[in-house]
């Protein structure tokens, strides 16, 4: 009698490290539904990058204030949704985000000094979620200023961990975990019947573990500016943009999202980043099933009303 064991799969996708694992006493088998899944969030790369000019995302961003766009009812729903975080984070979160020049906010190279408010203000103009008009029945996307563009970059790897935790189960993966570049989500449990153990990285060190947590049939999303950021007059600023304001964001490391899908973690980090801790944590307290854990820029711990920390 053969004993269940994790088969791991480890790729690039969306430009991150990914990683598949299911638990399987069958090595064939696993390898079958590991690629199925490969093959799904390939697709969904197709759909939603920005680097291929033939891909629905650019469709739509090029006739940005000329005429509204067919596209798939998958592109459809997922603006949608994304429509919905927007409205509850009172535009914290955004998908028209891309009609930022990212010259301004060069995060790659050593910036000696940020833009001035004046010049942010400018630039994010065109930044309006309001301003992306879903025509569901005819299956078109308009947005209705032109330079506008959309992205998926806060919502997509979420997204397509889901999708790969839906197939796979499907194919009858009943234990496993989807990693996308840190937005993770598990079901099931380990071969040896404990749930699994997931790491937070530690914002100073983001090869070292800050905490660990044991789920099961949960997601996990953490969004931190030890990612990418710069020291301006001796103050760290996140490559993370508020979109009302246009300049970097301050004062927090790190904010994880727990919840039972991946795509809606992902695209809440980022939001209570720019939001702060205080105005974050009283929205998440308000949304059931969600919890969050936030780390500042002093090392210190806040979580909302329903996580305890030992």
């Amino acid at each position: 009698m053969q004993t269940a064991i994790m088969h791991r799969h480890v790729l690039k996708l969306m430009g991150n490290r990914f990683e598949i694992t299911v638990v399987s006493d069958e090595a064939a088998w696993a390898q079958e539904r590991i690629n199925a899944a490969i093959a799904e969030m390939q697709r969904i790369e197709r759909l939603l990058t920005t680097f291929n000019e033939d891909s629905e995302t650019n469709r739509i961003n090029r006739y940005a204030g000329i005429m509204p766009v067919k596209v798939s009812v998958e592109i459809i729903a997922l603006i949608q949704r994304a429509a919905r975080i927007s409205r509850l984070t009172q535009g914290a979160f955004d998908l028209t985000y891309g009609a930022v020049d990212k010259s301004l906010w060069n995060f790659d190279t050593q910036m000696a000094a940020l833009p001035d408010a004046a010049t942010a203000r400018k630039m994010v103009r065109l930044i309006n979620f309001r301003n992306v008009i879903v025509d569901e029945a005819a299956g078109t996307v308009f947005l209705k200023e032109k330079g506008m563009r959309i992205g998926f970059g806060g919502i997509g790897k979420g997204y397509a961990a889901e999708c790969a935790k839906a197939l796979l189960q499907r194919e009858g993966v009943s234990s496993g975990i989807v990693n996308a570049a840190g937005d993770l989500t598990v079901w099931g449990h380990q071969p040896d019947g404990q749930p699994w153990t997931i790491g937070i990285a530690n914002p100073d060190q983001a090869n070292r573990l800050f905490s660990s947590l044991q789920l099961s049939d949960m997601a996990i999303a953490t969004s931190g500016n030890y990612e990418k950021y710069v020291f301006i007059n001796g103050k760290r600023y996140s490559h993370t943009i508020d979109p009302r304001t246009g300049l970097p964001v301050s004062g927090i490391k790190s904010v994880s999202i727990l919840c039972p899908n991946a795509e809606i973690a992902d695209a809440l980090t980022t939001p209570v980043m720019i939001m702060g801790i205080r105005a974050g944590l009283d929205m998440i307290n308000q949304i059931n099933g969600i919890g969050c854990l936030i780390i500042d820029d002093n090392n210190q711990i806040f979580t909302s009303q329903n996580i305890r920390i030992k």
